[in-house]
């Protein structure tokens, strides 16, 4: 596998954004451990119902805040208070700031060394989303969101885990500008495509047969909100459907994916057959997506792109990639050089094909 400063993204080794840590379920039971970035750290649900990020290792005597199940107060169910946690083995309590607020045995003030770090954290449509700057810097984005989320018609997804996967980030997001895979790959030759770069987000237009639906035509608009978070709308006949795809580092070069479609009902009111019906929609969309993760288990590390100019605009989705490994300051510079709409010679583009389904969508019309 190869590390970020092969690909000679930046000055970080990690990209700043909004990154899936955990299904929003996964932490109703108690505090999980995880692993993203290079670091262990934990996330519990507080009793307000907060969700809370921190490292993992209790600063006294290094214990993992999140992995014992046999130690009395967490039997007991007396290891989170409020929003804070209490270390397993000698209940040490860290709030939701990291900082140490109360030692069982001791009556003076709590050294404020033994603070460890916390991280923002928000459950967004299922997920337990974090923000990641290696500057420490506060959120300059919002998180993705699906207005149809929230609408009663629409199938929540329940995630597919689809675990560590030794690849970089970059290979993952090259998926954007790679139109030549689609049908070698996928089974589903586009024809029109183009990727649009504005700011923060980049966008794929895309329309073609799909041979697992039967080469029924399909079309999508994709877009990566930030470096982590995929939402692509999927048309296909009378069916809309959303499906998401998130990756996280886990370490340098080592990345975790996640997989969901969401999936509106034929009723208004939700039934049997409407949920199975998005399981098997959910299901046939993996299906399409694991021949890019085999594909992506088996491969050397494309450090340098051996590029065509009919491939795809690689070199630019690289460039706005790059954005978020470098320093804040020098996000803007990236954004303007790359922001724009960009086309493959001698394929038909959206408005040539006359098929654009952007409605709704938060970058339509810009």
């Amino acid at each position: 596998m190869a590390k970020s400063v092969e690909y000679n993204l930046g000055p970080h080794t990690f990209p700043r954004g909004w990154f899936v840590v955990a299904e929003a379920n996964e932490i109703d039971a108690g505090p999980i451990g995880v692993r993203f970035f290079g670091k262990d750290m934990i996330i519990f649900r507080g009793q307000s119902g907060k969700p809370v990020m921190l490292d993992a290792y209790c600063k006294h005597m290094g214990t993992h805040l999140a992995k014992s199940n046999s130690a009395m107060i967490v039997r007991n169910g007396m290891q989170i208070e409020g929003d804070a946690i209490r270390c397993p083995y000698h209940g040490w309590r860290y709030n939701d700031k990291g900082e140490v607020d109360d030692i069982p045995y001791h009556d003076g003030p709590c050294p404020k060394s033994a603070a460890i770090s916390s991280y923002h954290v928000v459950e967004n449509m299922g997920c337990i989303m974090m923000w990641h700057d290696e500057e420490g810097g506060e959120p300059d984005y919002s998180t993705p969101k699906l207005p149809e989320w929230d609408h009663p018609q629409w199938i929540h997804w329940t995630l597919d885990h689809l675990g560590e996967l030794p690849v970089h980030p970059q290979e993952i997001l090259d998926n954007m500008s790679d139109i030549r895979h689609l049908g070698p790959t996928h089974g589903a030759p586009c024809q029109y495509f183009e990727n649009q770069a504005i700011d923060h987000i980049y966008v794929q237009r895309q329309g073609g047969p799909m041979q697992l639906y039967g080469c029924v035509m399909l079309y999508t608009s994709t877009w990566y909100t930030g470096p982590g978070v995929l939402l692509s709308k999927q048309v296909w006949g009378e069916s809309t459907s959303y499906e998401f795809i998130a990756n996280t580092p886990v370490d340098d070069g080592v990345s975790k994916c996640w997989h969901g479609c969401l999936v509106k009902a034929a009723s208004e009111v939700v039934t049997d057959a409407d949920r199975e019906m998005a399981k098997m929609t959910q299901a046939g969309a993996l299906e399409a997506f694991a021949t890019d993760f085999q594909i992506w288990q088996h491969k050397v590390p494309a450090t340098k792109i051996m590029g065509l100019k009919s491939d795809g605009p690689f070199a630019k989705g690289r460039k706005w990639y790059s954005q978020f490994y470098a320093k804040r300051e020098d996000a803007a510079a990236i954004q303007s050089q790359v922001n724009g709409i960009y086309h493959v010679p001698g394929v038909t583009t959206p408005a040539e094909a006359n098929h654009a389904i952007d409605d709704g969508l938060p970058f339509a019309g810009a």
